[in-house]
């Protein structure tokens, strides 16, 4: 068996406490945000139907052009824009922001301002 990772060990915690508050529902439901090294992940999700709403990340072929040559945090930023309007294309207008054990700052912070900016109340 491998090493377990304390900070990855550490992040799980953190998200198992958020997420016993955290429920998203039909009429608000939860955006969730996944940070890797390279990309960053954002989905809207329906916790009531166990349903994925919509979802967006770097890797999306939507969004690739845009990001060429933009650094992690303005790329996360992009991401919090697009989910945003993908959301307000589908009728929803306000969510609940969860950052899935991740601090709340650099790229987490980028895109939930992103996705302010572009309407989403939280």
């Amino acid at each position: 068996m491998g090493k377990v990772n304390p900070r990855q060990t550490a992040r799980l915690r953190r998200q198992a406490r958020v997420r016993k508050r955290v429920q998203g529902t039909e009429w608000c439901p939860r955006l969730c945000v996944f940070r890797s090294a390279v990309h960053i992940y954002a989905q809207i999700i329906d916790d009531e139907k166990g349903a994925t709403l919509a979802a967006v990340s770097t890797m999306s072929p939507a969004l690739k052009e845009r990001l060429v040559g933009l650094k992690k945090t303005a790329k996360a930023g992009e991401v919090g824009k697009a989910i945003a309007d993908l959301a307000k294309g589908k009728g929803i207008e306000q969510v609940v922001f969860d950052r899935n054990g991740f601090l709340y700052h650099g790229r987490v912070k980028a895109l939930s301002e992103g996705a302010r900016e572009a309407g989403l109340k939280f």
